[in-house]
């Protein structure tokens, strides 16, 4: 190959273009604001009707002081294993509503199945004029394109009073990196990425948005709450980001709400993240003060649903240090078994995997079962950057005397890709698992750096749940197969070695 050839090789293209954007990145974004948990959120200590009953999971009382505490009961909870069956839940409590509908997404699809999700909008609206219907969407996201999430929920906003549009736009994209960062490659900075699907005093929590794929064969994970003060929770969550997200009026407009005065892309960056920060910190601190005063308790509760988040541009860390102390504070004999639709986990997980006693494994999407597969551009070879990040966890594992310990799986399902997360936990010399972990997280650099996130940790004591959420964890790892020996052979294209270390926190 002559000079000429190599310096027009679309690889090095790509690395130079790649180096460019970072550069540009660098320059003009303010990086999140790092914070502690601790600072941010506080939680009551142990109250009556929230303790554990069962000495058992005493090893996990530390959860109390970590997060807000809801407890239910087992069978007041379903665990949904299916996206078709995901699907046909959301549209009939779309349908059966009476008060409010919110749903917090990434995005919402432009496909027949979700114009049937807002046709079954629109007539229960018509049918029931005390309902009320929230959206909250990525502003991104939900823009791009001619056709898109604003443009399909509009017929609703401008018909009835009782429908609201908010999506949230990163304070990180600004100036002129906002100007000139194209579509989808302003997506890198940051997302609304919740995903809250709440119908009266049903909350659904998942890692699915509301789009096709997410409905058919896009693998996922989905558990239903029947509970009013969860549910009221999550509706006031919700309520506090769309306080600082765009408003989308009757005429597609974008508005501040009443109480807001900061655009997210204007003024200063600082002084958007810390008022957002303390709305949520204040958000918190009302419900952890309501509960101290709470009386009437779940009596015969068996369940404890602990609600974390993770806003980290707005310097809010919490779902990630419980997360880590799952790893941290597991005893001998426990096992842990995550799920990760891609993997980039952080070095903080990462230690915490590699040092913790528990006996671990991790599935996550073969190449084939990654939904950038096939993508055209750069995007076409993340999934060869995640088996290129696997490949130096497993790697750092073997040098640590660790791989006995920690066992690598990929999902690989014909016609299927693969999008869930959550970690499932085992009791010392348990067959079924006494927590889970669910909700919207990838346990990445963007998840923890990047985007919204939230996830529910759910402790039980209830055989019959913890069958089901065996049966759930059993579905997705009996589609994977043993991973060290491929990732460790497959090829890596030398430009995608090269960009993982420079662009790692971005995917």
């Amino acid at each position: 190959m002559s000079l000429m050839d190599f310096l027009l090789s679309w690889p090095l293209l790509i690395l130079l273009l790649v180096k460019m954007i970072r550069r540009l990145f660098a320059t003009f974004i303010e990086q999140p604001i790092q914070g502690q948990a601790a600072d941010i959120l506080p939680s009551p200590a142990p109250l009556p009707g929230r303790q554990f009953s069962n000495a058992r999971l005493q090893s996990l009382s530390w959860l109390h002081a970590a997060a807000p505490c809801f407890p239910v009961r087992g069978d007041s909870i379903t665990v949904i294993q299916d996206p078709k069956v995901f699907y046909e839940t959301v549209v009939a409590k779309c349908a059966s509503a009476k008060s409010r509908i919110i749903l917090a997404s990434l995005y919402l699809g432009i496909g027949q199945l979700e114009t049937r999700l807002i046709s079954v909008l629109r007539d229960n609206l018509r049918e029931n004029k005390q309902l009320k219907i929230n959206f909250l969407l990525d502003f991104n996201r939900g823009t791009r394109g001619k056709i898109n999430s604003r443009t399909t929920i509009m017929p609703l906003i401008e018909e009835s009073e009782n429908v609201s549009l908010s999506l949230y736009h990163t304070p990180v994209l600004r100036g002129l990196t906002k100007r000139f960062a194209p579509p989808r490659w302003n997506e890198l900075l940051g997302l609304q990425h919740m995903k809250v699907y709440l119908f009266d005093n049903s909350v659904i929590i998942s890692g699915a948005n509301l789009s096709n794929d997410y409905f058919t064969n896009r693998q996922d994970r989905y558990i239903m709450i029947e509970n009013k003060t969860l549910a009221d929770f999550y509706a006031g969550l919700v309520g506090k980001v769309q306080e600082f997200s765009l408003q989308v009026s009757k005429e597609s407009s974008f508005e501040l709400q009443n109480s807001w005065k900061h655009w997210p892309y204007e003024g200063n960056q600082s002084v958007f993240v810390q008022e957002a920060r303390q709305r949520i910190f204040s958000y918190f601190s009302e419900v952890v003060d309501k509960q101290k005063n709470a009386v009437d308790m779940e009596k015969d509760a068996d369940t404890w649903i602990f609600p974390v988040i993770e806003m980290g541009q707005l310097g809010i860390h919490h779902d990630s240090i419980v997360t880590k102390a799952i790893f941290q504070n597991s005893l001998p004999s426990t096992r842990i078994r995550m799920a990760t639709g891609y993997f980039n986990l952080t070095q903080e997980y990462m230690d915490s995997i590699a040092d913790c006693q528990a006996e671990c494994a991790i599935l996550m999407a073969h190449p084939n079962a990654n939904g950038f597969k096939g993508a055209k551009g750069p995007a076409g070879g993340i999934p060869d950057a995640y088996t290129l990040i696997a490949r130096q966890f497993y790697e750092k594992l073997r040098a640590a005397k660790q791989e006995h310990r920690v066992s690598l799986y990929e999902y690989q399902l014909p016609g299927w890709t693969y999008h869930a997360k959550g970690l499932w936990y085992y009791l010392p010399n348990s067959n079924l698992p006494a927590m889970t972990l669910i909700g919207s997280s990838n346990f990445g650099e963007r998840s923890v750096n990047r985007d919204l996130e939230t996830q529910v940790c759910i402790v039980t004591e209830n055989p019959d749940l913890q069958r089901r959420l065996e049966a759930e964890c059993e579905n997705l790892y009996r589609l994977g197969s043993a991973a060290e020996s491929d990732i460790t052979q497959r090829d890596i294209p030398r430009w995608v070695r090269a960009v993982v270390s420079v662009f790692k926190n971005f995917f």
